[in-house]
């Protein structure tokens, strides 16, 4: 490594709140089954996680959008570089992402997935940074607000790098 990574989230303290997530998630959507979409590559950690604990019938799709490249600071364009296999009208949806920074990804894919008519929409995410935020979006269900910091770890990553980390870390030294 390179890079030196200070601990900004313990992994105890992840854990911690993907029980609770779960428990709230569990309580909202008691009687129904829920389509978690987690949103690649850094969703991929935290949903797998959420849906243990998560306790009503859950099933999975994955979409990849891209507004980053190798860089730290989003481009601005947002693409999807992997639809959904499948059909989400009248479905339950919850989507699932890693991190809300700008809010213009989540702003587009909620957008598209709104327009695909599911039964309701909703949004959880393990981390959210309001100091970032250019384009305003709801988020139902959040793990932690950070401040604005370039942040690795559980999913997250600096140019495909340190998404194995099990808590998430603050990457110094980046311009």
């Amino acid at each position: 490594m390179a890079e030196t990574i200070r601990v900004l989230i313990s992994e105890k303290e992840i854990e911690a709140r993907i029980e609770k997530l779960g428990e709230e998630i569990t309580k909202a959507y008691q009687g129904k089954e829920l389509h978690l979409i987690c949103v690649l590559k850094g969703g991929a950690f935290f949903m797998c996680e959420l849906a243990k604990h998560i306790k009503v019938p859950v099933s999975l799709d994955f979409m990849c959008l891209s507004s980053y490249g190798s860089g730290t600071v989003s481009s601005g364009v947002v693409r999807i570089a992997k639809d959904l296999d499948d059909a989400i009208e009248g479905k339950d949806v919850l989507v699932v992402e890693d991190i809300i920074d700008s809010g213009r990804t989540l702003h587009y894919l909620l957008d598209v997935l709104e327009k695909r008519h599911p039964a309701s929409l909703n949004l959880c995410s393990l981390l959210d940074k309001p100091d970032r935020r250019e384009v305003e979006v709801n988020i139902d269900y959040l793990g932690f607000a950070i401040p604005d910091e370039f942040v690795v770890g559980y999913g997250l990553d600096y140019a495909q790098k340190y998404r194995n980390l099990p808590y998430i870390g603050v990457v110094e030294g980046l311009e």
